[in-house]
């Protein structure tokens, strides 16, 4: 139904609702009002800081000129304007609610398929490679050395090739290609060609019998012995070096693995840092050890900033368990001990602990007697606090049966949240309440042992007992008398014999 606006004529300042100026009312007001049913509140739902900003509506000159009618349709479209969300930055969520910052995460030092995570650069004395040239074309990768290979053939045939042609033009070789009478350095080379697959058959020592050396060419001799002696070199060395890098004992440390994660739990009552590490193949490593260091950041106590600092871990070398005889998984274990560096550390600071743990397994190839070294790392978000490795060895028909896909699987136990100090310190203190907590028999007897002038009044008749003043006190319950005979000075025909009892 249509509204007259005549009867509302006299009461329209009354009736009027006031709309918020841009110039004199900040933007935060509106973010202050209610929301309608259908806006959610975002601030509660994001759980992070939301302001909403509310473009006003265009306003007319004057607010006295619009009917009643109008300022309730403007008021309408102002609430219903859809609000802009300028969201703050948003943390990461935390174990118990929002506002926990976000951890920056560890560059490794050590990648987990062991490959070291350091670059050389602004290397100046780059001539110390080409002094060790063998070992830099074993370290280049496949690509690099694929093209030197085929080069360092493919140059010394070229370059022995131009000197056969070289010699043929010079002597006029290739002017008396149809004179019989003629006698070549090497027959039938017409080309450059021919003299390139001559120099083929030369170093290779293929030998086709078709081009070959004639005895009246000293220079195509001397040539032949110099290329046969640097064909002879350059088929060695880069044979070698393919042999070599065909060998290297770097694939075989690709069967060597070790667990996803580290745990740390009670084992005989001790805290202990464990990982676990496998050998896939049958073949085994003769002589494996285990070494780990702890890469973290140091600071001197003369202020020194060492970024890298290495650690050396125990996992057993006092004691011989870091000699492995590797057939089956086994579980490393580091007693936390008062010498590791994780003495101080309970569950709640390592949570806050940035730093890395290498560990390198070292042993000689069974197959190929080459040594091989296998490394990975933990950082500290992968040490698992209260946890311990599923069993994965089971007695089969004959054999022992391992399951390697429960190798990195892991089940949570009971184990105190404290430092291996604190432990430590609690563990005393119940051996020293224990201690002084248990009644001796023997502690109550002795006080309830004769007194001393009934233990002395056992004596002899000759002795004089001189009381003391004050409480006597006997210990055990046992009185020891000693007797003491002194001989004193003879004076005359005197002796002065003195007994002395003790207790």
């Amino acid at each position: 139904m249509a509204l007259d606006n005549t009867g509302y004529s006299t009461c329209t300042e009354s009736l009027s609702v006031p709309v918020p100026d841009k110039e004199k009312e900040p933007v935060e007001e509106a973010s202050k009002e209610t929301p309608p049913p259908t806006v959610k509140n975002a601030s509660e739902e994001l759980g992070c800081v939301v302001s909403t900003e509310v473009d006003p509506p265009p306003q007319p000159a004057s607010n006295n000129n619009m009917s009643f009618q109008d300022k309730l349709a403007a008021r309408e479209a102002q609430a219903n304007q859809p609000r802009k969300k300028i969201q703050g930055a948003r943390l990461e969520r935390g174990r118990f609610g929002w506002g926990r910052s976000k951890r920056r995460k560890r560059q490794r030092y050590v990648e987990k398929n062991g490959s070291c995570n350091v670059q050389h650069g602004n290397m100046r004395e780059t001539y110390r490679y080409l002094t060790d040239i063998f070992t830099t074309l074993v370290d280049l990768n496949w690509r690099c050395s694929l093209f030197v290979f085929v080069m360092a053939y493919a140059v010394t045939w070229l370059f022995f090739g131009a000197i056969w042609y070289l010699i043929a033009y010079c002597r006029g070789d290739l002017d008396h290609l149809e004179d019989e009478t003629w006698t070549p350095c090497v027959n039938n080379v017409n080309g450059f060609i021919s003299a390139f697959l001559f120099s083929i058959e030369t170093e290779t020592t293929i030998g086709y019998g078709h081009r070959v050396i004639t005895d009246q060419c000293p220079v195509g001799t001397m040539l032949l012995l110099l290329q046969a002696i640097l064909g002879s070199m350059v088929n060695a060395f880069m044979v070698g070096c393919m042999f070599v890098k065909i060998s290297q004992p770097n694939k075989r440390a690709e069967t060597l693995v070790f667990s996803r994660n580290a745990i740390i739990s009670l084992r005989d009552d001790k805290l202990c840092l464990m990982f676990r590490v496998g050998d896939l193949r049958s073949s085994h490593i003769v002589g494996a050890n285990m070494r780990a260091k702890l890469i973290k950041s140091k600071q001197t106590q003369e202020g020194e900033f060492i970024p890298l600092d290495q650690t050396d871990i125990s996992v057993g070398f006092e004691t011989g368990d870091d000699r492995l005889f590797l057939v089956s998984p086994l579980v490393i274990s580091h007693e936390i001990d008062v010498r590791s560096p994780f003495w101080d550390m309970s569950q709640a600071q390592l949570e806050k602990e940035d730093f890395e743990l290498v560990v390198i397994l070292e042993g000689m190839v069974e197959a190929t007697g080459m040594t091989c070294q296998a490394r990975s790392s933990y950082l500290a978000e992968e040490l698992l606090w209260g946890h311990r490795f599923i069993p994965m060895m089971s007695l089969a028909e004959g054999f022992f049966d391992v399951d390697y896909g429960a190798f990195h699987h892991t089940f949570e136990v009971d184990t105190p949240s404290c430092s291996a100090r604190e432990l430590a310190l609690a563990a005393a203190r119940l051996d020293a309440h224990l201690y002084w907590s248990i009644s001796s028999r023997l502690d109550e007897e002795k006080w309830e042992g004769p007194n001393l002038t009934e233990q002395m009044g056992k004596s002899t008749d000759s002795e004089s007992v001189r009381e003391e003043d004050g409480p006597t006190f006997i210990v055990v319950g046992v009185t020891n008398t000693l007797d003491q005979s002194v001989a004193g000075e003879q004076n005359g025909s005197v002796t002065t014999d003195q007994s002395v009892s003790e207790a």
